[in-house]
């Protein structure tokens, strides 16, 4: 390429080696603890009812109200999508590195604080609790655009996609350490304690001691993130950062000679050269963006906003799926913390049977499947299994059947995260020029969790009983799971359409995908558009 930069060529071609290992804990550890932080909450909403909600002599244990229940899952979310589209847009005008420790700082203060409260009536810790989440979403939100662009701008180009892709899996490796914190921390409270169920006695299957538990399970996320701020704030920025957005040639050389242990030349005159080239200057809101990225920008933000709303409706309507089929007892039967230590086993199962292996296969083949095949086979899989397990509902919810639910289930699951979960995570990362990057990532990942928050919101009220006798306290009847899944099914068949616009980035440099490295490089801009059929 004749405007290619020796120090990015350099990057491209590198063998992989043990900075490639350390960026990706460095960054994988962030995700580790977005996911962490993101999904405990669900473990807990049940015992908070309890603690908080709890009516002297009522029938059933308390649970959290529709609004607070609602505000406390999703309040996060609301955080996440603002992080995201802020510090992705900090992170092309400061410098990724620069960004990147301060989304850290935000989370371990945030983690820490989630687990206080200010005064100890239901409104007050509720309060605090949704008050202090929304600010440990805003962090993890800059943790999503941040820790893609940084993995996609060091890695060679060979192993670019599966790098980004093991950033990614460390959130199975999160959610999976939430259920396992809570388990061990309900397990011992439950061994000291020993109490009757509430049909027992009411009165004493609830001890005040156990309102450390949610806060022990919730601060825990802290520990993760703070182990990692001295390695992040060691990371040079990135050469594509120094170089092409920067300018400053001598600084990228210095800083990845050191990183690639190898003699590296700072071109200053190319860098001028491609900096100063006018078809290198557009900005977002461009006609020549639209002409360019437009397509794009709308394949990367439709498909990762229908993922989510399945992604997250699923997750947080899981613990209701449980008790549907029978894996949870009714709450009448459990003292409280029982309850919490069955929902962690649950989820831990789940984790650990399909969600994180199905991270690891797209890691494993996504350099040689391509990320075009991924998701379109990850939706295709999704939509059939939604159907397969909404129009037979019936048939799955009666007792035999329970083992077959939970397999297709668990498969709904495997395919999303071996498939559009990961790509829609990997590809907005490597297709936008290195200017832009992190800006267009953000804003991807933030139409993600606008669909998560339809996913968590939307399905908190669908997926209720047709039957007034059978919803929830609180709730006004809804469509039913059934219903809920067919409309996910539909959901992940429109997911699988919106696939079309989006590009194959395999074995390309960064550089060829964005037409950023050559002087005429419109031709190269249309190569990298078109989609591999």
């Amino acid at each position: 390429m004749a405007g290619e930069l020796g120090v990015l060529n350099a990057l491209d071609v590198a063998k992989t080696q043990w900075y490639h290992f350390t960026a990706i804990v460095i960054a994988g550890m962030g995700f580790f603890t977005d996911a962490y932080d993101l999904f405990c909450i669900s473990l807990v909403t049940k015992l908070l009812g309890r603690l908080y909600y709890t009516e002297p002599g009522a029938a059933k244990p308390g649970t959290l109200p529709p609004r607070v229940q609602a505000s406390v899952t999703g309040v996060a979310l609301c955080g996440t999508l603002a992080g995201q589209l802020f510090f992705g847009w900090l992170g092309d005008k400061m410098g990724r590195k620069r960004v990147y420790g301060l989304t850290l700082i935000l989370m371990v203060v945030c983690s820490l604080a989630s687990g206080l409260s200010f005064g100890s009536t239901p409104e007050g810790v509720m309060a605090t609790l949704c008050f202090f989440r929304f600010w440990l979403g805003f962090g993890i939100g800059g943790d999503y655009p941040l820790s893609a662009t940084i993995m996609s701008e060091y890695a060679n180009k060979k192993t670019r996609g599966a790098f980004i892709a093991a950033v990614f899996a460390m959130q199975g490796f999160g959610i999976l350490a939430g259920g396992v914190v809570a388990l061990i921390v309900s397990y011992a409270y439950d061994q000291k304690y020993k109490l009757p169920s509430y049909a027992q006695n009411p009165e004493a299957s609830l001890d005040p001691a156990f309102d450390y538990v949610w806060r022990i399970v919730l601060m825990f996320g802290a520990i993760p993130a703070a182990l990692t701020y001295y390695w992040r704030m060691k990371m040079p920025e990135t050469a594509r950062y120094t170089a092409l957005v920067a300018k400053n040639a001598k600084q990228a050389a210095a800083d990845m000679s050191k990183v690639l242990q190898v003699e590296l030349e700072a071109e200053e005159e190319k860098v001028m050269k491609l900096t100063e080239n006018e078809s290198n200057k557009y900005g977002l809101f461009t006609k020549e963006f639209a002409k360019r990225h437009g397509l794009h920008l709308l394949g990367t933000t439709t498909t990762w906003f229908l993922l989510d709303i399945a992604f997250y409706s699923q997750n947080l309507f899981q613990k209701d799926i449980f008790s549907a089929i029978g894996w949870i007892p009714p709450a009448k039967e459990m003292n409280a913390i029982h309850e919490v230590y069955k929902i962690a086993r649950a989820q831990t199962l789940i984790a650990l049977c399909s969600t994180v292996p199905g991270y690891w296969f797209t890691v494993a083949l996504i350099d040689y499947m391509g990320r075009f095949a991924i998701q379109l086979m990850g939706f295709f899989f999704m939509t059939v299994f939604m159907f397969a397990l909404a129009i037979p509902y019936h048939h799955w919810s009666e007792k035999e059947n329970r083992i077959g639910f939970v397999v297709m289930y668990s498969l709904t699951f495997f395919f999303a995260n071996f498939g559009p979960n990961a790509t829609t995570f990997v590809v907005p990362a490597e297709i936008f020029p290195a200017r832009l990057r992190s800006t267009c990532h953000g804003i991807s990942a933030a139409a993600g969790k606008a669909g998560a928050i339809v996913g968590a919101f939307g399905f908190l009220y669908a997926a209720q009983s047709k039957d007034p006798s059978k919803t929830d306290a609180g709730y006004p009847t809804g469509i039913g799971i059934k219903n809920s899944l067919i409309m996910l099914g539909v959901i992940n068949f429109i997911g699988m359409l919106f696939t079309l616009l989006v590009p194959e980035a395999k074995g390309k440099s960064l550089e060829e995908l964005s037409g950023e490295n050559n002087e005429n490089d419109a031709e190269h801009a249309v190569s990298a558009r078109t989609v591999p059929v």
